[in-house]
């Protein structure tokens, strides 16, 4: 477990692995939505950094920002996708089945990150994880997220949402891997009209576990932690 006085790469050292969860089966957005809060505001100096792995069940989310034009279609019915307020920055996006969510638990205080390197950080973990794939994937400082060209068009294979308490992060990345993508056409993917959005199978790349490994694996090398296996809790 790390300490309070745990050398940061900043300060020329390194923190221990974060602990990776895996949750079981499909969560409810609102069920993790509670846990990282309890959790981030349980946590302690010595608390060590957590990364969690889930797939959701289906359920759109608006930001704290979000506006509900970006909502194309309302349907009461017994079987419509929930929209679910949440305390993340950003606009809508859609979580399912077959798509890699990861949730940062981090002490960014005790890691010397701001908010803008931790997304900088998050995106090229998810390049690259990419590029194993031989998936040419980029970044874009005015839109976060990570992006692929498909037919010369863009498309968003990744969203991030964060939100920072107590010098801690939570919520974080969502890597659409191998998923029914249509619910994405009830709304403006993360704001933007007609923005399409692809996944990691539709591009020839391999099944959820591989890509879980392998994203878990450039995490913990892009968020600077020192080198080794991380922690599986499964």
């Amino acid at each position: 477990m790390a300490n309070s006085q745990t050398k940061t790469p900043g300060d020329g050292g390194q923190v221990p692995p974060p602990l990776f969860r895996l949750w079981p089966g499909l969560t409810a957005y609102a069920e993790s939505l509670a846990a990282m809060r309890a959790f981030t505001d349980a946590r302690q100096p010595d608390s060590r950094d957590e990364i969690w792995l889930i797939e959701h069940q289906p359920v759109f989310t608006q930001g704290q920002a979000g506006r509900d034009e970006h909502l194309h279609t309302v349907d009461a019915g017994a079987d419509s996708i929930p929209v679910v307020r949440s305390d993340r920055g950003g606009q809508i996006t859609y979580h399912g089945p077959g798509q890699i969510v990861a949730y940062l638990l981090l002490d960014l205080k005790r890691l010397d990150y701001g908010i803008r390197s931790l997304v900088t950080r998050i995106e090229q973990s998810v390049i690259e994880t990419l590029a194993i794939y031989n998936i040419s994937a980029y970044a874009d400082p005015a839109a976060p997220g990570v992006y692929v060209d498909v037919r010369g068009q863009r498309a968003k294979i990744a969203s991030l949402g964060l939100r920072v308490r107590r010098g801690c992060s939570y919520h974080g990345l969502a890597l659409n891997t191998d998923m029914d993508l249509s619910p994405f056409s009830q709304i403006d993917p993360c704001g933007y009209r007609g923005l399409s959005v692809t996944q990691i199978r539709d591009l020839g790349g391999p099944d959820l576990p591989q890509v879980q490994a392998d994203l878990q694996a450039a995490l913990q090398r892009r968020l600077g932690y020192e080198p080794g296996p991380g922690n599986s809790e499964g």
